[in-house]
């Protein structure tokens, strides 16, 4: 320990710790700090055998190189400074901090009085009370694996398909992967897995986050956990809890061959990322790394109260993308995850965040500038939660070009559409035709529009149509916390019903759901397990609930379900309704429009009864799709009873019919009646090319 003590000035790049083979150089930002010491721990993280001054100080990067240092090393870093709370400094040399930069983070967190920078009895005074020994530290990696010609995969938009699912939910009840890799990296990269993703045909798995997070207060002494991982402490490290560690890999390493196997089997592998916000809370949270570091670089704080957090996250604080420290934490984070670990593309948790500026949302904020000129991350998928809670925090459509947004007007339309026929067919036809209305004018493409009806935020595809009410008691906030306002139904009975009628209903518009959602103009989302009737037992925001309610359970999948899930996407390959152009609905010499709409009599669509609220019955009618040499017409019923459609000139054939019992199958000849059963999408291909349609004609 004595060589390991002497000290050099290193540089200040890159930040973080890195080995060189001769010893480990160490970079960490601070603009407050007016000395910071490098503290040495032995391997478990558990007594510090020295602290020593980084002597290299250059434009506010402390830095050291230690002769003779290899990987393994466990370290933690003190901070002198000014310790004014009102001014937004918060150092405090008594609490050992965890490297922003951290690869590995040794320790389990625990809640002890000592992580608190202030004191809890005197808030506006230091604790002085040592953390050393209970305090999260990093351990120096070697960093390196042998990828075996992998790479990114770069599947094209128009071909995406994405599934969103929870590594750990989604094999902790899957048979058929090994047991000690259940809800696993490894589970998920299982040939158990991987056969269902293939089964279904989506492109990617989006990922909810696998940084590596902590349990807020409130859960831990409730017994629960925050199982999503929306809170994060390090952006470099992949969650150890979700790796098995059965064969002596680092969880980087698990999560890297899952990447690669996920690849081979051609399916993306995108993140959920949580930028917005660290787990450090608000002026009352523990003091573990940032805040301790440079509270005011690192945080958005009030301009006239410094003490408190501009709280836009909705969690506590916010982090500062304005600073270009703060920018750069991110950025490297990003390449990392995917230079290192080969990830296909981030979809950024509450995103207008990283794009507020001093004055709320720009579109043309440093963020987004860095990541256009990016070399390796604007090739990337990257999808925006287009909403905060801060003022203005709504930005759907105003991301910029090339960025994908999670689409809440396509989810809220498709839901009352079909449950409650509470949209309009005007409403329907423009989220159906990629919500032109939101992106076409600011010169976006239709697969800007992330088109779901539901994600791991809200009610289960089942639980949708089984529940009129959230049930969320189990989350301990006495059912005050998820969405009160679902759009959902339980036509009839709350919850699991054996009356036949009621099964039927509610199985029609579960079907009818996934048809909409996959095969509209977008770039369509499946959340994990709504392919099979996955149920949380009404729980709308199970987000602490590491157990049965979000573990899918596979036991009770419904097949049927699942090949018919399955078929809709063979059919949006195979029919080009994938294609990412808009619809104009001119007509050409001929007088046929690329894109109709007609009414049940075969007749356009006629402009006064776009938004009439009892119509729900609509054709739309594709004459040139991108694939098929064919018209294409799609016929729509959300009403609670079957209707009958006059089908326009020709000869059609049904090629696929969500109504799990559908009245006709095979062909049928134009100008007569097909009979549409209740909750039901029904798409027929032409025979020929002569299609008529009769005036009016209308386009969305």
């Amino acid at each position: 320990m004595e060589k390991l003590n002497t000290l050099q000035p290193g540089r200040a790049w890159p930040l973080g710790a890195h080995s060189d083979g001769a010893g480990v150089n160490f970079a960490v930002f601070s603009h407050a700090a007016q000395r910071v010491e490098l503290c040495l721990f032995d391997a478990e993280g558990r007594q510090e055998l020295s602290r020593t001054p980084m002597p290299g100080h250059t434009h506010d990067i402390w830095h050291a190189y230690l002769p003779g240092a290899a990987p393994g090393l466990v370290y933690g870093l003190r901070v002198h400074g000014p310790w004014w709370p009102d001014r937004g400094h918060r150092c405090n040399p008594n609490k050992v901090l965890l490297d922003p930069y951290a690869r590995e983070i040794v320790g389990r967190y625990a809640w002890h009085d000592e992580h608190f920078g202030a004191d809890l009895h005197h808030p506006g005074h230091m604790d002085s009370a040592d953390n050393a020994a209970v305090a999260l530290k990093a351990r120096v990696v070697a960093d390196h694996y042998d990828w075996q010609g992998d790479g990114h995969l770069h599947t094209p938009l128009a071909d995406t398909v994405l599934y969103e699912v929870h590594v750990r939910g989604y094999t902790r009840l899957l048979e058929g992967v090994p047991p000690a890799w259940r809800g696993t990296y490894a589970g998920l990269a299982s040939e158990a897995s991987i056969a269902h993703l293939r089964r279904l045909g989506v492109s990617a798995v989006n990922l909810l986050p696998v940084h590596q997070c902590l349990d807020e207060q409130r859960l831990v002494e409730q017994g629960l956990s925050n199982y999503w991982g929306y809170n994060t402490i390090g952006f470099f490290c992949p969650d150890p809890r979700l790796a098995s560690a059965t064969d002596g890999r680092s969880a980087r390493d698990e999560f890297r061959t899952m990447v690669r196997r996920l690849h081979a089997a051609g399916i993306e592998v995108i993140l959920d990322v949580v930028y917005n916000h660290t787990a450090e809370g608000n002026e009352h949270g523990p003091t573990l790394s940032f805040r301790g570091l440079d509270n005011a670089s690192y945080y958005r704080l009030p301009p006239h109260a410094r003490m408190h957090y501009e709280n836009v996250s909705g969690c506590g604080n916010a982090l500062d993308l304005r600073h270009p420290r703060v920018l750069q934490l991110v950025m490297d984070s990003l390449r990392y995850w995917a230079g290192d670990m080969h990830v296909d593309g981030f979809r950024f948790d509450l995103a207008p965040v990283l794009g507020r500026g001093d004055h709320g949302f720009d579109a043309r904020a440093a963020f987004f500038s860095a990541i256009a000129q990016d070399p390796l991350l604007s090739r990337l998928k990257l999808i925006a939660e287009p909403w905060d809670v801060g003022h203005s925090g709504y930005q759907l459509g105003a991301f910029p070009p090339g960025w994908l947004e999670w689409n809440d007007r396509f989810r809220d339309t498709m839901r009352a559409f079909w449950v409650h026929r509470a949209s309009t067919r005007g409403d329907f036809a423009l989220r159906l035709c990629g919500s032109s209305d939101i992106f076409q004018p600011r010169g976006r493409m239709p697969s800007a529009s992330v088109n779901y009806c539901v994600s791991h935020d809200g009610f289960t595809l089942a639980d949708l149509v089984s529940y009129e009410h959230k049930h969320n008691h189990a989350n301990g906030e006495d059912n005050r916390d998820g969405h009160a306002h679902n759009h959902s139904a339980n036509f009839g009975v709350e919850g699991p019903s054996d009356d036949a009628a009621i099964s039927a209903r509610r199985r029609q518009v579960k079907r009818a759901l996934l048809a909409t959602t996959l095969l509209a103009q977008g770039t369509p989302m499946l959340a994990a397990g709504d392919e099979f009737g996955h149920s949380q037992r009404g729980n709308n925001n199970p987000y602490c609930q590491d157990n049965v309610t979000t573990w899918l359970d596979w036991s009770r999948a419904d097949d049927d379900l699942i090949d018919f899930t399955a078929r809709v996407l063979r059919l949006r390959r195979a029919a080009g309704l994938h294609a990412d152009r808009w619809y104009d609905g001119v007509q050409d010499v001929h007088g046929l429009a690329d894109l109709s709409w007609i009414d049940t009599h075969g007749d356009g669509v006629a402009h006064d009864s776009w938004h009439l609220p009892d119509r729900h019955v609509l054709g739309c009618l594709i004459a040139r799709p991108p694939k098929s040499k064919a018209p294409l017409l799609l016929l729509i019923n959300s009403h609670g009873y079957g209707t009958d459609f006059t089908l326009p000139g020709g000869l059609w054939q049904v090629l696929l019919a969500s109504a799990a019992a559908p009245a006709a199958a095979g062909w049928h000849e134009g100008r007569r009646a097909l009979h549409l059963p209740a909750h039901s999408l029904t798409v027929l291909g032409a025979a020929g090319h002569e299609v008529h349609i009769d005036a009016p004609h209308a386009s969305a």
